[in-house]
């Protein structure tokens, strides 16, 4: 019955905004994305809760924080991500040294623009397996479920530490990595997940979706339209209701200081169990976590511009792809999951001659190609490092 009313649901909304299509209103349910979001894994959920906890207290300087940092990094491995898609960014917080973990996932037509997925690791006065272990095992979920969907823009899923002291992780990031690249690192959107694991002695069906109502107030309008976005992908991919709020004190803050555009998710029942020894998993509603899963994965694959079907929503094993296709004055080359340190490039016209060969020492994860030069037509990309070659047809406009 419960499933029979869910699909109703998401029946009738898909029909009500199919109405408004004509007034360009086109957030419409995506069955691909739908059938992704229901691969969100409860026992995954359940199972990675526990293990946060099991974790113990994360406070600064203690060896729980490097064991939740590795902890992360192993996680993020198994789902098949490689030590290149990883940055550890290091910081002074009080005496100690601490670090932000961050994944990038390579988008196939904005590479350079980027869909922030956070939330904290660290906590205080208890091991804070909601405050912040439930946003946590969301940001999991999402991250093993994009993996191998290509997304036109790219992602960052990062995990901050220092946020119990005064959002000093993210800042920190803000101030020494957005801020600090040149130009400046390109964002569309940062999606803040924090304290999402509901209480269990009440009944958990409403999510909090957080706007941007601060200053500078020349963002707001932009997180007003992506918060509302974000509670209409609730609607279509999850049994969850919504609750319109504004953001604060968390590590979306310092983005917002710095006029990005914010979103985020919230309990709409507030813990009484926050910065305390009882904030543990017995006072929670993992289904409620499960569900809030769902709701962001399906948020993630709109805010991402992910593929719209099965058939072309993969990539090859190593996810290595050569885009824009059609290219005009440069081609990217994404190395995707292979860790290859030197490969080579060339390019063969259709007469089977090479017109360009380049060889790349020290690759990074994104390199650029120029074309100036080149004549308008087809070529066969071929990529060779090691033992991996991938040969994939591109157009040169």
């Amino acid at each position: 019955m419960y499933s029979i009313k869910l699909s109703m649901k998401k029946l009738l909304f898909s029909l009500f905004l199919l109405f408004f299509i004509a007034k360009g209103h086109t957030q419409i349910f995506i069955p691909y994305y739908g059938s992704v979001a229901d691969q969100v894994s409860a026992s995954n959920v359940l199972n990675n809760l526990t293990e946060f906890e099991n974790l113990g207290v994360k406070r600064r300087g203690t060896t729980s924080l490097q064991n939740t940092l590795d902890w992360l990094k192993a996680e993020y491995l198994s789902y098949g991500y490689t030590a290149a898609q990883m940055q550890e960014y290091s910081f002074t917080n009080g005496t100690t040294t601490c670090k932000n973990l961050v994944v990038t996932k390579v988008g196939t037509l904005y590479p350079n623009t980027y869909i922030i997925l956070c939330g904290h690791y660290d906590t205080i006065a208890g091991k804070g397996t909601n405050d912040n272990g439930s946003g946590v095992v969301t940001i999991f979920e999402v991250a093993r479920l994009l993996r191998n969907i290509p997304t036109e823009y790219s992602i960052k899923f990062i995990n901050f530490s220092g946020e119990e002291d005064g959002l000093i992780g993210s800042q920190h990031f803000v101030s020494t990595v957005v801020n600090g690249t040149t130009p400046k690192m390109d964002i569309r959107l940062v999606f803040n997940i924090d304290e999402v694991g509901g209480r269990a002695d009440m009944i958990n069906d409403t999510i909090t979706c957080e706007r941007d109502t601060g200053s500078p107030t020349s963002n707001n309008a932009a997180s007003n339209m992506f918060t509302n976005q974000l509670i209409t992908c609730v609607d279509l991919y999850s049994p969850l209701n919504t609750f319109l709020s504004y953001a604060y004190a968390s590590d979306y803050m310092p983005f917002e200081d710095n006029n990005e555009i914010i979103t985020g998710f919230f309990e709409k029942n507030e813990t009484p169990h926050r910065h305390t020894a009882t904030d543990l998993l017995i006072n929670m509603d993992p289904v409620y976590v499960f569900n809030i899963a769902k709701a962001a994965t399906g948020a993630m694959l709109h805010f991402a511009k992910a593929s719209t079907s099965l058939t072309n929503a993969s990539y090859d094993d190593n996810q290595i792809s050569f885009f824009p296709s059609p290219a005009k004055d440069s081609l990217n080359i994404s190395l995707g999951s292979l860790e290859a340190s030197e490969y080579n490039f060339s390019l063969i016209d259709m007469q089977g001659k090479v017109v360009l060969n380049k060889q790349f020492q020290n690759a990074q994860l994104l390199e650029t190609v120029s074309l100036i030069g080149l004549a308008k037509g087809m070529y066969l990309a071929v990529f060779e490092a090691n033992k991996v070659r991938i040969a994939k047809k591109i157009v040169v406009e």
